[in-house]
C-alpha cells in the first residue's frame, strides 16, 4: 500500500473524497454526491466554503439556496428523481443555520431517501468558548444544537479530529448508498476542525464505486409468499414507494398481465402502474378510489410491495375488514415486511416480483374477481371526469384545475406536491402516465417541499417539464427557492391556487368539531374570530418580484391556454388562479383517526365525537 500522502484541510480533504464516489446498480455508475448545496456563516465560509472554492465547478457543483430547509428538500426532489442512486450535499453554518436543517433531515429519513448534511459547529479545541449562537448546556458540555439532527439521521458523527473523517466519511457513503437503511446522513463539523490541515492517505481519495445490491428473497420465505397467494382467492397488490425506488415497475407490471392480480397505490406508490392498465385501481386508504378501497376491504391476501403501511394506507387499521385477512410484505427490510403480522419476504422489490412471477406461473384469479374490479374501475373513472368537467368561462374548483393540468402535460412531466388537500385530490383523481410523474411527498406532508423539490428534479432530469402545485398556505411557508431557479435558469412551473387559507385543515377542522377555528386567511370580525374580508394579498406579484414569469388565470380557458404557455417556456413560470371554494372532489371513502375532544360543551364537537366513536369501533390489529 502507497505511503503517499496530501496536505490539506480537513474540509478540502472531504470534498475531495467525495468527488470521488460513485453508486452503481444494474452496472450502471452515478455520481452519489452529485453537488452541494450551501449558505456560508462563520461556521462555515473558511472551512467548507473555501473547500469548495478551490476545488472548483467541476471537482464539486456548488448551488446556492436561500433558506437551509429548502436546499434539504431540493436535494431530495434529486435524488427521488433518480431513485435513491445519486445525491446532494447541504453545508451550513451553525446555530440556526444547523437548525433549520431538522424539518428536511426528518423528511428525507422518514421517505428514505439519501441527503448528505454537513452542518457546521462548535470549536472542537473549545479555545473560544462560548461562540456566537452556542448552546450552552449546563450538564452536557458536548452537546450543541447539532445534536438535534441525531434522531432524524440513519448516521450521526461529530468530526472533532481530522483523522476521524476517515472511517465517518466511508460509513457515510454505505448508509447513503444502501437501499435499506438511506436516509439523512449527518457529518457535524466544528469550525476549526474543518480548517485544520493533515496529512491525508492518497487512498482516501481514490476512486470508490458503492454497489447498491438487489438482495434476492430466502427461497423458503419465497414459497410460502406463492403458496398464500396462490390460495388466495381476492388478492390485492399495494405497491409501495419502492416500486419506484427498485426500478420495479416492468416487474409488477409482467406479474400483474400473467396473474391478474389488481393494484392499488399509496402517495409514494402511485404511477407503479399505468392509470389506463385494466388492473390499476388508483390510490388506496383514506385518500384512496372508491374501487380501491372496495376491493381492499373483502381482500383475502394483501401483497404489500415496498409500502410501509402508513395511516392513510390502512385508513388507520379499518380497511382491511375481511375475517382471517393476510398479508405478504415484500420489502428491502425486514422492519416493514413484518408489518401487520405479515408473511415476509425480504428482498429488492425488482427482484422479488420477479421471482414471485416465475413461483405463480399458469397460476391467474378469477375471472369474475377480475370482472368486478374492472366494472368498479370504470365508475370510478367515471367519477374523475366529473371532477374535471368544467365550462370553458367558469372559475375553477381545484379539481378542475387538476384537469385543465391533465389536458395540458405530458407523460414525462413530474408533478409535485406535498401538502395541503391537494394530496387527496391528487391521489384520488391524478392519472399517473409514467413512473416519474406523480412526485408527492406524503412521509411527512411538509408544507414548503414543492418549489425547492421542482428545482431538484429539474437538475436531476434537465428538459423535464416540472410543475410545483402549491396553495397559498403553502406557499407563504417557502418561496425563497423562486430566486434559485430563476438564479439557475431552471424552468420550473409553479401553480398557485389562491383559496384563502388553510384549505385542508379547515376541512378536518369542521369535521372534528373544531369549527375551521384559526384556518382562514381573513381579517378578525368584531366578534375577534378570522371571519373578516379575506385579505389583500397578492401572491402573484409577490411572486412576480422574486423574478417569476407569472400568467394569471380568471377563468377555466385561461388557465388551460396559461397551463400550455407555461410548458412551452423556458423560463420559472408561475399560473396563479383563484378557486372556486364549491367542493367538486368526491368524498373520502375510507377513514382516518384524529383523536377528537371527548367532552365538549360545544355542539360541533359533541356530535364530532359520536361520529369518531363510530369509526373507531372498526379498528382491528392484525394479528
Amino acid at each position: 500500500m502507497s505511503t503517499t500522502t496530501r496536505r490539506l484541510t480537513t474540509a478540502q480533504a472531504l470534498v475531495r473524497f467525495l468527488s470521488a464516489q460513485y453508486s452503481e446498480r444494474d452496472g450502471v455508475r452515478h455520481r452519489l454526491i452529485a453537488g452541494t448545496w450551501g449558505i456560508f456563516g462563520h461556521g462555515n465560509v473558511a472551512g467548507i466554503g473555501q473547500a469548495l472554492l478551490e476545488a472548483g465547478e467541476d471537482t464539486m457543483p456548488f448551488h446556492q439556496g436561500r433558506n437551509e430547509q429548502s436546499m434539504v428538500h431540493a436535494a431530495v426532489g434529486y435524488a427521488r428523481q433518480l431513485n435513491r442512486l445519486s445525491a446532494q450535499a447541504v453545508t451550513t453554518s451553525i446555530g440556526p443555520g444547523a437548525t433549520n436543517l431538522v424539518t428536511g433531515a426528518a423528511l428525507a429519513t422518514i421517505n428514505r431517501l439519501p441527503v448528505l448534511l454537513l452542518p457546521g459547529d462548535y470549536f472542537a479545541t473549545r479555545s473560544a468558548d462560548p461562540l456566537l449562537q452556542q448552546l450552552e448546556h449546563p450538564v452536557e458540555a458536548d452537546v450543541s444544537v447539532n445534536d438535534t439532527l441525531r434522531p432524524v439521521s440513519r448516521y450521526f458523527d461529530r468530526i472533532t479530529r481530522p483523522e476521524m473523517l476517515i472511517p465517518a466519511a466511508l460509513n457515510a457513503m454505505r448508509v447513503l448508498a444502501d437501499p435499506a437503511d438511506t436516509g439523512a446522513v449527518t457529518l457535524a463539523l466544528p469550525q476549526d476542525v474543518q480548517a485544520e490541515a493533515y496529512d491525508w492517505p492518497e487512498e482516501f481519495f481514490a476512486e470508490r464505486v458503492w454497489h447498491v445490491r438487489r438482495p434476492a428473497a430466502d427461497p423458503f420465505e419465497l414459497a410460502e409468499a406463492v403458496r398464500a397467494i396462490r390460495a388466495a382467492e381476492r388478492p390485492l397488490i399495494v405497491a409501495g414507494g419502492g416500486v419506484h425506488h427498485s426500478e420495479a415497475e416492468a416487474a409488477l407490471k409482467a406479474l400483474v398481465d400473467a396473474t391478474g392480480i389488481p393494484v392499488a397505490s399509496t402517495q409514494a406508490g402511485k404511477g407503479s402502474l399505468r392509470h389506463d392498465h385494466p388492473a390499476d385501481l388508483g390510490g388506496i386508504g383514506h385518500t384512496g378510489t372508491a374501487v380501491s378501497d372496495e376491493i381492499a376491504r373483502t381482500a383475502d391476501l394483501i401483497i404489500g410491495v415496498g409500502t410501509r403501511y402508513t395511516d392513510f394506507t390502512t385508513a388507520s387499521n379499518t380497511l382491511f375488514q375481511r375475517p382471517g385477512v393476510r398479508f405478504v410484505n415484500l420489502n428491502i427490510t425486514a422492519f416493514d415486511a413484518h408489518k401487520l403480522a405479515a408473511r415476509p419476504l425480504v428482498a429488492d422489490a425488482r427482484t422479488g416480483l420477479e421471482a414471485l412471477a416465475e413461483g405463480l406461473s399458469g397460476h391467474r384469479v378469477d375471472a369474475g374477481y377480475e370482472a368486478e374490479y374492472r366494472a368498479g374501475k370504470a365508475r370510478w373513472e367515471e367519477v374523475v371526469e366529473a371532477a374535471y368537467r368544467a365550462e370553458d368561462s367558469a372559475v375553477p374548483t381545484q379539481t378542475q384545475v387538476l384537469g385543465a393540468l391533465d389536458a395540458v402535460v405530458g407523460d414525462d412531466d413530474v408533478v409535485i406536491n406535498a401538502a395541503g388537500s391537494l394530496p387527496g385530490d391528487l391521489h384520488k383523481l391524478w392519472r399517473a402516465r409514467g413512473p416519474r410523474q406523480y412526485h408527492l411527498e406524503y412521509g411527512y406532508s411538509c408544507m414548503g417541499y414543492e418549489i425547492p423539490a421542482g428545482i431538484g428534479v429539474q437538475q436531476a432530469a434537465p428538459g423535464t417539464p416540472v410543475w410545483s402545485l402549491v396553495g397559498d398556505g403553502t406557499y407563504l411557508m417557502m418561496p425563497t427557492e423562486i430566486v434559485t431557479a430563476v438564479q439557475e435558469g431552471l424552468p420550473v412551473n409553479l401553480v398557485l391556487i389562491q383559496n384563502h387559507g388553510y384549505a385542508s385543515i379547515g376541512g378536518l377542522s369542521e369535521e372534528v368539531g373544531a369549527e375551521r377555528f384559526g384556518t382562514a386567511y381573513r381579517y378578525r370580525a368584531a366578534d375577534g374570530t378570522f371571519s373578516g374580508a379575506p385579505l389583500p394579498v397578492d401572491l402573484a406579484a409577490n411572486a412576480a418580484s422574486l423574478g417569476m414569469d407569472v400568467i394569471r388565470a380568471k377563468t377555466v380557458r385561461e388557465l388551460r391556454d396559461g397551463l400550455a404557455a407555461a410548458r412551452a417556456s423556458d423560463r420559472p413560470t408561475c399560473v396563479y388562479v383563484e378557486t372556486d371554494p364549491t367542493p367538486t372532489a368526491p368524498p373520502a371513502e375510507a377513514w382516518w383517526d384524529v383523536p377528537v375532544a371527548e367532552v365538549a360543551s360545544r355542539d360541533a364537537a359533541s356530535a364530532a365525537r359520536e361520529r369518531y366513536d363510530g369509526h373507531a369501533a372498526a379498528r382491528r390489529r392484525h394479528l
